[in-house]
């Protein structure tokens, strides 16, 4: 990534964050008993609002490497970031998916619920956090057993 970042790029970041909340507490995504009303499909409202999301970036994604060759606030080539479909991803996106079910709302609506009032939001974020924090503490251990010598020499 470009360490030369346009001067806007921070401030419109924080304008992204502002309209994806609103969005969210706007259709009502922000609420986990609406979220869990989806999981339970109860309440399908939450595949338009992701419906919605996905057409915009797609549209997004297609377009842009089209007009510019190069991000404009940032200046990084456009290319695509492909994640391989291994074990990690499997298990990760398993994780994420108790999480979400058991809190009933995911990471960017969970401060979106902070936005909207839900205090009790709080628990699932420190949650979040926590789980984030102790992967990080299991992948530098494993990493660090892995580097290390495993015979005389």
């Amino acid at each position: 990534m470009s360490r030369n970042r346009h001067p806007l790029f921070m401030p419109l970041i924080l304008v992204g964050g502002l309209i994806f909340g609103f969005g969210l507490a706007y259709s009502h995504m922000a609420r986990p008993e609406v979220v869990l009303d989806f999981l339970q499909f109860d309440d399908l409202g939450l595949l338009f609002v992701m419906f919605g999301a996905a057409v915009v970036s797609g549209i997004a994604f297609a377009v842009m490497p089209r007009l510019r060759d190069r991000a404009p606030l940032t200046g990084d080539v456009y290319g695509r970031r492909l994640k391989s479909l291994d074990r990690n991803v499997l298990i990760g996106g398993g994780i994420f998916g108790v999480g979400w079910g058991l809190s009933g709302i995911c990471p960017g609506a969970a401060y979106a619920s902070l936005g909207i009032g839900n205090v009790t939001i709080l628990w699932a974020i420190a949650g979040m956090f926590a789980g984030a924090y102790l992967q990080g503490v299991w992948r530098s251990q494993r990493t660090a057993a892995e580097a290390a010598p495993t015979g005389a020499d």
